[in-house]
């Protein structure tokens, strides 16, 4: 095959993207999948996406039967369920998406821009030459034949499995194993419920270490009487079968009764703060292969449109300057720490503190309001966490014995503000990166700690 100046690892919402902002711009761009073209899209997920990722993008919003149901808001459950959060504004208004549709036209995007697709083609290894990623090894899955995909630049686009990333050597300088505690392993149906149901404009959510440990439970409308409906539970030892906790403590309750499966399916969700560094010599990093998903909700759809498109802009960039060593490219970390990563590293310290605190200590958060649903808002769009601890909190909480956990609320308050400070001037260049990605993995461990 002829030499392409982009080889996009992965068809999804991150490389479609990627693919159809480099092939814009003239440059001559390569995108495969190990699925067939007729089956691009076909993901299980929660199927949400935010409005403002469409604007941000320029994206045409989802329309006929590509729109399944637009979202205005979300309700967070407390564990025992007597407390309830309603938030709605500008930054949690969204679109459910049916996810094969939307995914179709992502990649019609990137064809109609110019990319050459390749379909049932299986990514092996890194092709390296002299130091840089110069293309990929990969495998036609019809015929068995092996090939290698030569390019300047290859984008790693192909999800958690992450391919490219993981089999790149030391020297790239880039991070190839993530730690499996910051994986959710997801389980979701779709449900036909035989009532609508109520405040269908609604995502729901249910935290409870007990049911969801290091995750959350999920009933998320879709059209007419379904909902997409599910729980993620974080890796960590002893983790429970998410199906059985679904099954046990959610498809139990009388809003099920009678409702019928119209599919299903388990994924791994890496929850978490994005990779330290994103670029190596010839490489980029996107979508969940950079973990560049949203450590509260686990939803990436939109993150990974944003990665894809920032990664695309700076590869075009580098490529006029003659430069795709990883210094050459470096500028997307930065633009992508800036634009979304600061704040998904504030919402990892947020996840860590949640997976710190038992059901009983949440149920006291909620049910006397130490931070309020406008706080919560304010905190899902990247601002600080604000407490509102008042002198009658504190006598309550002291009769409750519960006044180390305040402190410890305190605490978790200050490390976001520092994480998102620290995300947000992240070096604009290699040559500061040791020292930013200690103080980083510094203040991370305080937050596991």
């Amino acid at each position: 095959m002829k030499k392409s100046d982009v080889v996009v690892v992965g068809a999804g919402t991150a490389g479609c993207l990627a693919a159809k902002t480099v092939a814009d711009a003239g440059l001559k761009v390569c995108l495969f999948d190990r699925k067939e073209r007729k089956n691009v899209g076909e993901k299980v997920c929660g199927d949400a996406v935010g409005k403002h990722h469409f604007d941000n993008l320029g994206l045409d919003y989802p329309s006929g039967d590509e729109l399944e149901r637009t979202i205005l808001g979300a309700k967070i459950f407390s564990p025992n369920t007597e407390s309830v959060f309603s938030i709605k504004g500008e930054g949690l208004n969204a679109f459910s998406v049916n996810r094969y549709l939307f995914g179709q036209r992502l990649l019609r995007n990137a064809i109609d821009a110019g990319s050459t697709f390749f379909e049932s083609t299986q990514a092996l290894e890194p092709a390296m030459k002299n130091g840089f990623v110069a293309g990929v090894s990969v495998r036609d899955l019809k015929t068995g034949s092996k090939t290698v995909l030569h390019s300047q630049v290859v984008v790693d686009a192909s999800g958690f499995s992450a391919v490219i990333r993981k089999k790149l050597p030391p020297k790239i300088g880039v991070d190839t194993d993530v730690d499996k505690r910051d994986v959710e392993l997801c389980y979701r149906e779709i449900r036909e419920l035989k009532e609508q149901i109520d405040d269908a404009d609604f995502c729901e959510i249910y935290l409870s270490q007990t049911v969801a440990p290091g995750g959350y439970c999920w009933i998320f409308p879709k059209n007419e009487k379904n909902v997409n409906v599910g729980v993620g539970v974080a890796m960590r030892e002893g983790f429970p079968n998410p199906k059985k906790q679904l099954y046990n403590n959610v498809l139990s309750k009388p809003l099920f009764d009678g409702s019928k499966i119209v599919g299903s399916g388990t994924w791994y969700d890496p929850a978490r703060r994005p990779l330290d560094c994103m670029t190596g010599n010839g490489v980029v990093m996107v979508g969940d292969s950079a973990c560049q998903v949203n450590p509260i909700h686990g939803g990436g759809i939109g993150p990974s449109m944003m990665g894809g498109a920032l990664a695309g802009k700076t590869i075009i960039e580098a490529m006029e300057k003659g430069d795709v060593s990883r210094e050459g490219l470096w500028l997307y970390n930065a633009r992508y720490m800036q634009s979304y990563g600061a704040k998904q590293a504030g919402l990892d310290v947020l996840r860590l503190l949640l997976q710190k605190v038992g059901d009983d200590s949440l149920n006291y958060v909620m049910k006397y309001r130490l931070i309020t649903q406008e706080d919560v808002l304010k905190t899902s769009m990247g601002e600080d966490l604000r407490l509102n601890i008042t002198e009658t909190t504190r006598r309550v909480f002291r009769g409750l014995r519960k006044l180390s956990f305040l402190r410890e609320l305190r605490h978790a308050a200050s490390l976001l503000k520092r994480v998102k400070v620290l995300y947000s001037n992240y070096p604009t260049s290699p040559k500061d990166f040791d020292e930013w990605r200690r103080k980083a993995r510094d203040l991370i461990e305080e937050a596991s700690g």
